[in-house]
């Protein structure tokens, strides 16, 4: 049989041949290293641990019966100190049914003794490809779940789930015991954003913090990697657990280094190398640049809703009367569309919607609270403002989701509403949902030109006027729901209309 090629010796299979009998140890020794491969032997089980311990090794050769530590025993020490490591059982002993017994235990094969080298070989060689086959196939599967992890976190914009997915994956695909994300606060300093462990630490149990300050001193020169002592030392108070291993990568745009993600091994026959950490690397730059774009995204969010909020106050600022009112209506169908169903992102348009739905009164020149009813001309202005709204907002492209509301929330069910006459679901249910919320904090809210009407008042009407102004689905949902949303409001401080 060919022997393999030579090469770098940390690139030729290693083999550890285990027997009591020095004869078998050498023989078998001499031939697999004619083979190419790096052979190492020891007289029995204990001696075999001992060698696992200190090194890697693709194979075990070993035999079944040995003083100390036989072969069955050694077997579940492989399994513990390098699962991935094939065991191949030898036995002069006992019958085929005990070497079969040694792999439904976990062994590769078995060779009964008396046996031929060649034979020794060839399972040898049939073992490590078949091992490098699986290796092959992981690394497959590792490529694709980094593709898989790299889509999940480019898709979102939300930076708890970007975290979130980063914690994951460095969990499941470094294979470590616990994640640490952290992340710079802008202002110098780095808090842990995010903590996850393996079953292996139960719920609660303190571990203890990484220091930022060495860390981050250590990250000037690269990915850290360190095991032992050596890894305890970056820690700020001394960890409850033994650490066995630890990879630490920072998290950079460019050259701004906004955090940094560890992963750490408690796992004292498991170190982490060289493979992962670069896969730990290549995941934490896929998700340095998320980190970056859902933090312009909240910047931009926060933006908007101080804009909108803005916008709000101007409204209400026009008179002492319609103070608060964009943002009590914005309560009232926020909640309204909550008990309808809506999503999150639905419900934030209808809140947005809400409280710029009186946008258009700064078009309307007039003293819309003067005292007494308005005159038809003054009335025939009024209803412009829904219009105005429209053309106020329509330039701000991002306000476009918000338009439908605040232009069609004086349209009626019956379609004698206003500017389009639009009757039934051809009116956005937007507008449905903002028409009952304004309706109701308009007749229970003091006016210039009247008081406040009572809540059982306000209700009353609302009901009296489903199907005919309301969409009674929408208002009947609202009278149905309004009595617990006002005794949430007094829970909280907030005193609803009498």
């Amino acid at each position: 049989m060919p022997a393999l090629e030579s090469g770098h010796p940390e690139d030729r299979p290693r083999v550890l041949v285990v027997d009591d009998e020095k004869f078998i140890r050498d023989i078998i020794a001499d031939f697999l290293g004619m083979e190419g491969y790096i052979v190492r032997t020891a007289e029995d089980g204990t001696s075999a641990v001992t060698e696992l311990e200190r090194a890697r090794y693709d194979m075990v050769i070993s035999d079944l019966k040995m003083p100390k530590m036989g072969g069955l025993d050694l077997l579940k020490e492989v399994a513990r100190v390098h699962p991935d490591t094939l065991t191949v059982i030898m036995t002069g002993f006992g019958t085929v049914e005990t070497a079969i017994d040694a792999m439904k235990r976990g062994a590769y094969d078995y060779i009964l003794k008396p046996f031929k080298v060649e034979e020794i070989v060839h399972i040898v060689q049939r073992g490590l490809e078949k091992r490098r086959l699986a290796a092959e196939n992981l690394r497959l599967r590792e490529a694709l779940s980094l593709y898989k992890v790299s889509e999940a976190i480019a898709a979102s914009l939300s930076l708890d789930e970007v975290v979130s997915t980063l914690s994951d994956s460095a969990l499941s695909e470094v294979r470590s015991d616990v994640v640490m994300t952290w992340l710079a606060d802008g202002e110098g300093d780095f808090t842990l954003r995010s903590l996850n462990f393996s079953s292996l630490l139960e719920e609660g149990e303190e571990l203890g913090g990484l220091d930022p300050a060495k860390v981050v001193e250590r990250l000037a020169s690269g990915p850290v990697t360190e095991h032992g002592a050596r890894a305890r030392e970056l820690f700020a108070t001394h960890p409850a657990r033994q650490v066995s291993s630890l990879i630490i990568v920072p998290l950079k745009m460019r050259d701004r280094l906004l955090g940094f993600v560890a992963t750490i091994s408690l796992t004292a026959s498991r170190r982490f190398d060289e493979g992962q950490r670069k896969l730990l690397s290549i995941i934490a730059s896929r998700a340095a640049a998320a980190i970056e774009n859902a933090r312009l995204y909240e910047d931009l969010q926060a933006t908007f809703q101080q804009t909108i909020q803005s916008l709000a106050r101007t409204i209400d600022k026009m008179d002492r009367y319609t103070a608060g009112h964009s943002e009590r209506v914005a309560r009232y169908a926020v909640n309204l569309a909550r008990w309808l169903g809506l999503d999150e992102i639905q419900i934030e348009v209808v809140r947005h919607s809400a409280l710029m739905h009186d946008i258009g009164k700064i078009g309307c020149v007039m003293n819309l609270n003067k005292a007494g009813k308005l005159t038809q001309t003054e009335y025939e202005v009024f209803k412009r403002h829904p219009t105005y709204g429209r053309e106020i907002l329509d330039p701000i492209k991002f306000l476009g989701p918000v338009i439908p509301g605040v232009h069609l929330h004086h349209e009626r069910w019956d379609g004698r509403g206003y500017p389009l006459g639009l009757a039934g679901k051809d009116i956005p249910l937007i507008a449905r949902i903002i028409s009952v919320a304004d309706t109701y904090d308009a007749m229970t809210s003091d006016r210039a030109y009247r008081r406040a009407l009572p809540h059982e008042v306000t209700v009353s009407e609302i009901e009296r006027c489903s199907g005919t102004q309301f969409d009674p689905d929408v208002a009947g949902t609202f009278t149905e729901r309004i009595e617990m949303l006002r005794e949430e409001l007094r829970a909280s401080g907030v005193e609803p209309p009498e």
